[in-house]
């Protein structure tokens, strides 16, 4: 795993019908940060991360991944670089078996066979679901799922790991084991979610995104117990810390 700096520098993105979901980013990730993104819905935090992961391409400005500015000449280069796990598994999830599932992207890459075999038993021993390899995806559970799209990024040994909503549709006891799990790994890790007290725990560093743009950057500390920044941007404080408020005022 090689240290590399993730930069945006006045990312635009519009998509074909006009929209114009980004509108101007610009930040910087050292190697080793926890970043959570937050905001609204429809204010372009998904589209922050197809971007950053190289499945669509700035329509103005730059993402910088180390050394490569991504481009439709180096987006390949930049997937290896950056796994990315989509929120909805299912579009993850194809193979018949989890194996295959984790197997697939090594595949890709050309490694022996003997290799291939070495990268999904550690991705799976990872997320602790090697036990589930000859299972079909279908008949997983969602916490299941989650971890095994998990398993087929890491497979792929990324550089920096980038994530949707990770803890959509879980149960308390699956979302807890993801945030241990999240919690263990050393990747730089970008995660955007509505889950405020999940980047609360996971992220050391927050970024709220407005209408396509930078609203407020800063350590989560101060950003998700701003109570005037969150309600300006369509948010609440994490549940965690409105427990903390009520007993304090009672």
């Amino acid at each position: 795993m090689s240290h590399h700096i993730v930069e945006l520098n006045d990312v635009h993105f519009q998509y074909p019908d006009g929209t114009e979901a980004l509108k101007g980013i610009t930040f910087r990730i050292i190697h080793g940060e926890s970043v959570g993104i937050a905001g609204a819905n429809g204010m372009g935090k998904t589209t922050l991360l197809l971007n950053l992961s190289g499945q669509l391409i700035p329509t103005k400005g730059e993402i910088v991944i180390g050394e490569v500015t991504l481009g439709r000449k180096t987006k390949q280069e930049i997937r290896k670089k950056v796994g990315f796990v989509f929120q909805r598994t299912d579009d993850q999830l194809f193979m018949p078996t989890v194996y295959e599932d984790v197997a697939f992207g090594p595949i890709n890459l050309g490694l022996s066979e003997e290799k291939v075999e070495e990268r999904v038993k550690s991705a799976l021993d990872m997320v602790g679901c090697f036990n589930l390899r000859n299972r079909p995806p279908h008949r997983l559970s969602e916490g299941q799922k989650r971890a095994v799209a998990i398993a087929t990024v890491m497979a792929m040994d990324p550089d920096i790991l980038v994530m949707d909503e990770p803890a959509s549709n879980l149960d308390p006891k699956s979302r807890r084991q993801l945030i241990n799990l999240l919690k263990g790994f050393k990747h730089t890790k970008i995660i955007a979610s509505h889950d405020l007290d999940l980047i609360q725990d996971v992220c050391k560093r927050c970024i709220i995104i407005r209408e396509g743009k930078v609203a407020a950057d800063g350590t989560t500390e101060e950003i998700l117990s701003n109570e005037t920044l969150l309600k300006e941007n369509s948010l609440e404080l994490p549940l965690s810390r409105q427990c903390l408020t009520i007993r304090q005022t009672s």
